[in-house]
């Protein structure tokens, strides 16, 4: 380490019940740009508005076609609340009735235990579904809650 270099890092002992989600967004077709678009300024909006919960996110790309968000939740009930919430659910509804031909993923590491992901029009599965067995979201595995309770469950044994 060279002289004068500052080295920090953070206490997250007031954040117990942090949750970490990485989202992904990928054009896959030329007419998914107008619903990346719209993403986009939904992002935006989120940030203006700033839901209760949520103490900060991140932007970036992956490539030309794909966008990245990472987020930090105060705890899982917050970001429970805000996706079945609107905009959140009304956004997420339409979506799945029609991708446009855009991807979707995200992953969501929680703080006391518990990782998850879902992938949608994702045949190329980043991050964790590039080597993790893949399974439908049916039953317990439906909702980003039932699929990390699953996993906190499967780690204590």
């Amino acid at each position: 380490m060279q002289a004068g270099t500052l080295r920090e890092t953070v206490d997250l002992s007031g954040y117990p019940d942090l949750v970490m989600v990485l989202l992904g967004f990928k054009v896959r077709r030329w007419r998914a740009l107008p619903a990346l678009f719209g993403i986009g300024r939904g992002l935006a909006a989120m940030r203006t508005a700033k839901p209760d919960g949520l103490l900060g996110d991140e932007q970036f790309m992956f490539g030309w076609n794909h966008l990245g968000i990472r987020q930090y939740w105060r705890d899982a009930e917050s970001l429970g609340r805000f996706t079945r919430d609107t905009p959140h659910a009304g956004w997420w509804r339409d979506f799945l009735r029609d991708t446009q031909g855009c991807g979707f993923w995200h992953e969501a590491y929680h703080a006391r235990g518990g990782i998850e992901a879902i992938y949608v029009g994702m045949p190329e599965r980043p991050g964790l579904g590039g080597f993790a067995p893949i399974r439908q979201p049916v039953g317990p595995f439906m909702s980003s809650q039932g699929r990390m309770k699953a996993d906190a469950v499967a780690r204590s044994r």
